[in-house]
């Protein structure tokens, strides 16, 4: 039989995933954000009589899509169109009275990529293993981000607030308990829940966080996203306001705003740009700052990044190989390190390392690693790890890059859409490892290894033979003290 829940905005009728696992997708927490709606705060759902069908994945929101090659190796699949804000709920069936933890993910995609309607993020393993999981889609690119001055900033963290909200009022339906929340997400997901951890109206809606290849620290000034703002204008020949962009079609909007990170690219001069200029993502969430968080937020972390994460970007783009020494020393200099004094200590531990593999090194650190870290120093009791599989593809020099751990954390090797960046042969041991201590930290708190200190920097090693290391090329982490 079909499964059927009740929501505050109606009742869904749901399907079997297997006995165990139940999934109802598609389900709107918000108003389609467009129309009269376009670039507002998102407003409620509408109610519905009788019994609505949650038997597909929702659409997501209108975007670009990835230029190659990466169109080959990140999923971004699922339909898109206006009415983007529902998320998907996979529950262990039939639905115990109430009381299990709540999984809630934030895709990633550099605020303007990404879907959390993806085939790659069935929540089926972690619903086998007892917790309630959601996917959520918020607005992305400049629907999502752009700032507009007769508009609210930040309307896809909005949206993903008002997800939270209804994951609160409504989750006990569907068996999980609304006082064991964590919020996980990954990239501009794990981004979005540093920022989220900044925004007063978030408080309380989730007791735990896992942020995977991202933190605290990429967000946009006023001034900065003002640039953005009069750049995609002036390439749309419009003024910048919400009634101008709102008339623009998406088959122009979309390419637009797409281009801008090749610009960036291009000419990545903060004059033109702000801070966008060092880490090429043109939408961001607008704050005035953003520190990591205080040690009494009130939330439990896991965090951490990838090995190698920046070989996403220069391996299958071919750049690692043709990265001049000039480009590498600028790069260093412009994250606030002395490439005099930092580039001998990352070529000591890479002897034989060209240009690119340094860059790799040094940009993984200011992009991903160092976040985490000050997150894990700013919130006593907190756990890192770090993915260190390195993945077979591209002749093996892919290595543990940028979200090569997604298909591990969701126990879903056998998905299409990870084998371009798994490769041949995927280590099923290490998908129980990492997945069964995201479940756990779920359930208790606690992933299974010691918190991270100042004195031991405790991290959990996630490689084809797991580990734990003490600081973990700590002469390197060093380097970047006082800096970021």
């Amino acid at each position: 039989m079909e499964p059927i829940r009740t929501t505050r905005q109606g009742a869904v009728r749901g399907r079997l995933v297997t006995d165990d696992v139940a999934a109802f997708l598609g389900i709107p927490f918000a108003a389609p954000p467009f129309g009269e709606a376009r670039f507002r705060a998102p407003a409620p759902a509408l109610p519905w009589d009788g019994v609505r069908d949650a038997l597909s994945y929702g659409v997501s929101m209108p975007r670009a899509p990835y230029a190659p090659p990466f169109d080959t190796l990140i999923p971004d699949d699922g339909p898109q169109d206006e009415d983007c804000l529902n998320l998907n709920i996979w529950s262990p069936h039939p639905a115990p009275g109430g009381g299990l933890p709540v999984m809630v993910w934030i895709h990633g995609g550099a605020f303007a990529n990404g879907s959390g309607s993806a085939s790659s993020y069935d929540g089926s393993a972690f619903a086998r293993d007892g917790v309630v999981y959601v996917s959520i889609n918020y607005r992305l690119g400049a629907d999502g981000f752009l700032k507009l001055e007769d508009r609210p900033d930040n309307r896809g963290l909005l949206d993903q607030i008002a997800a939270l909200e209804w994951v609160r009022d409504n989750i006990e339906a569907f068996g999980g308990d609304p006082r064991q929340v964590t919020v996980f997400g990954e990239s501009a997901g794990a981004m979005s829940i540093g920022a989220l951890l900044a925004q007063p109206r978030a408080r309380g809606l989730f007791r735990r966080a896992i942020l995977q290849s991202g933190a605290a620290h990429h967000f946009l000034r006023p001034a900065s996203a003002r640039l953005i703002t009069a750049r995609l204008a002036e390439k749309l020949g419009i003024e910048a306001t919400a009634e101008e962009f709102a008339a623009v079609p998406l088959e122009r909007l979309l390419p637009a705003q797409a281009e801008l990170r090749g610009e960036i690219g291009a000419r990545p001069d903060p004059a033109l740009w702000g801070e966008a200029a060092l880490n090429m993502m043109p939408f961001e969430p607008v704050l005035d700052e953003l520190a990591p968080p205080a040690a009494d937020c009130g939330v439990e972390f896991l965090v951490g990044s990838n090995r190698e994460e920046y070989r996403l970007f220069l391996v299958p783009t071919e750049r690692i190989d043709v990265l001049p020494q000039s480009k590498l020393r600028l790069a260093t200099a412009a994250y606030g390190l002395d490439p005099d004094k930092a580039l001998p200590v990352y070529a000591d531990r890479r002897p034989d390392a060209v240009p690119g593999e340094l860059f790799d090194a040094v940009t993984t650190d200011w992009f991903y690693r160092i976040p985490a870290l000050r997150v894990a120093e700013s919130v006593p009791g907190s756990y890192v790890y770090e993915f260190a599989r390195r993945s077979p593809a591209h002749d093996g020099r892919l290595g543990a890059c940028h979200a090569s751990e997604l298909a591990y954390v969701f126990d879903r090797l056998d998905d299409p859409a990870y084998a371009p960046m798994l490769g041949p042969r995927p280590a099923q041991p290490l998908a129980d490892a990492m997945h069964g201590a995201w479940v756990a930290f779920a359930k208790t708190g606690d992933p299974g290894w010691a918190p991270y200190d100042a004195e031991r920097r405790t991290t959990r090693i996630f490689d084809t033979a797991p580990s734990v290391e003490c600081d973990p090329r700590g002469d390197e982490r060093a380097l970047w003290e006082g800096v970021r």
